[in-house]
């Protein structure tokens, strides 16, 4: 039986006799409700996650900028000879880490101004593997510029820069693959799918680490690596990566349609549009509203985990290079298992459920990381892979508690919203880490700045109520 068409959107008024839409009861999932969805669907809608994930693995988390990007390669050369130990270098490195985070958090300003509106226009004219596909060829292109970024302090600019334009492409290009989660689940398996997707995720952030680690212990087969010519290329090579695997979710994931209500306006009348949208929100969708409000905040925090682990790993801890590679290919494996195992969970016991014990296993990680960071590398080893466990499930589950509340016709916006009210949130993160390492002068500090984030966001999703079943 094929499933009734989401009812128009209506116009109710307010107080001020102001004409607010009421948004459609359907959701995009239960018009999927009676489908079978082909695996072949499913499989390629996930692998875009496998192919995208090596910006964030490789390049944003565990190898550019932790190994690269804050080294001594980007010091003044008098300060970069001093001992590790010495304040100064340290000084001089925290400062990089700093100057890292700052770029981090103009990064998500723009995807806060940008990510609803265009997501509306997505929705508006059902191009939403479009918008996807610009914004998955803008990362791509933003990844091969990182082998101009030479090892000298004047390219530092250059290298944040290009890790916050990648920052703002991955989320606008997530937007439209988050909203396309309704055309491959049904409710039933919707936290499953989601899983797979984030779970495919970690594990090609696995396998290209691996690599990574291959071309190390070979020396690169006699490539000239001086110049930070090894981290370049290693950028090149996610690139490609992605160019290889993201393509079948543009061949064999049809379309969306256009949303029902079909309005189409400017770029800047779809801000008095959003605007609009958000007031209909909170008369009509309230457990959207208040969910987008507290995941805001809380998946900053797990932003800041992404952002900054391994630079917590590598500076605060010591990491060699190699330890930070085989510590990155721990994390994914076990994020990848548990998230989709946590999938499971999702179905049955709900998302929030999945979502507050993440968060709660995220808390207690992080503070026993930054109570007990005298203990060396061996605290970091065993509470630093612990948090890994809890990251994935929490992303997978929040997005899929977002797909069973969002009105259909309305995803690419709603996941929209989703991104800037995340971003809109994300200087806490960046600006706790940089604010605590300024004020105390060593890195460790910043992981209880992050850890603070999530305590907040926790908290607030305790008061997000369920949805009906």
């Amino acid at each position: 039986m094929t499933p009734e068409p989401p009812a128009p959107s209506t116009a109710s008024p307010d107080a001020a006799g102001a004409a607010v839409p009421t948004l459609p009861s359907v959701t995009g999932l239960e018009l999927q409700a009676d489908r079978v969805i082909p695996k072949r669907r499913v499989w390629s809608w996930a692998l875009w996650d496998w192919a995208t994930q090596p910006f964030n693995s490789v390049i944003l988390t565990f190898v550019f900028t932790a190994l690269y990007l804050t080294s001594g390669a980007f010091l003044d050369p008098a300060v970069a000879a001093l001992p590790e130990d010495d304040p100064v270098r340290e000084q001089a490195i925290a400062d990089l880490a700093s100057g890292l985070g700052w770029a981090i958090t103009i990064s998500g300003v723009l995807i806060a101004l940008l990510a609803p509106v265009l997501g509306q226009r997505a929705d508006a004219a059902g191009r939403r593997k479009l918008w996807l596909a610009g914004a998955t060829l803008a990362l791509i292109i933003t990844m091969f510029a990182l082998f101009f970024v030479r090892a000298d302090p004047t390219f530092f600019v250059l290298g944040v820069a290009l890790i916050a334009a990648g920052t703002v492409f991955s989320e606008i290009a997530g937007v439209n693959y988050n909203a396309m989660l309704v055309q491959v689940a049904t409710p039933k398996r919707v936290g499953k799918v989601s899983g797979l997707g984030w779970g495919l995720g970690y594990i090609g952030g696995i396998i290209a680490l691996v690599l990574v680690v291959v071309a190390t212990t070979f020396d690169w087969w006699g490539m000239p690596t001086d110049d930070g010519l090894a981290y370049r290329v290693i950028a090149v090579g996610c690139g490609i990566w992605a160019l290889l695997f993201a393509w079948p979710i543009f061949v064999f994931v049809p379309e969306a349609p256009p949303a029902p209500r079909g309005e189409k306006v400017g770029f800047f009348r779809g801000y008095v549009v959003l605007a609009r949208d958000i007031r209909a929100l909170w008369r009509s969708a309230r457990p959207t509203f208040w969910f987008l409000l507290a995941s805001a905040v809380y998946r900053d925090g797990l932003a800041g985990v992404f952002a900054f682990g391994a630079v917590i790993a590598a500076v605060a801890f010591h990491f060699t290079s190699d330890e930070v590679l085989i510590f990155g290919i721990a994390a994914n494996l076990l994020a990848g298992v548990s998230t989709i195992v946590a999938g499971r969970f999702d179905d049955r016991f709900g998302a929030r459920m999945v979502i507050l014990v993440a968060l709660g296993g995220l808390v207690v990680s992080g503070l026993t990381v930054f109570f007990l960071h005298d203990g060396g590398k061996t605290v970091f080893w065993i509470f630093g892979l612990v948090l890994c466990l809890f990251v994935g499930p929490a992303q997978a589950a929040s997005r899929s508690f977002l797909a069973r509340v969002t009105p259909a016709g309305r995803e690419s916006e709603i996941f929209g919203l989703y991104a800037t009210t995340g971003r809109a949130a994300s200087f806490l993160s960046p600006l706790l880490w940089a604010s605590f390492i300024a004020i105390m002068g060593a890195t460790y500090w910043g992981v209880l700045g992050i850890v603070l984030v999530l305590v907040a966001g926790f908290v607030m999703m305790l008061f997000v109520k369920v949805p009906r079943d």
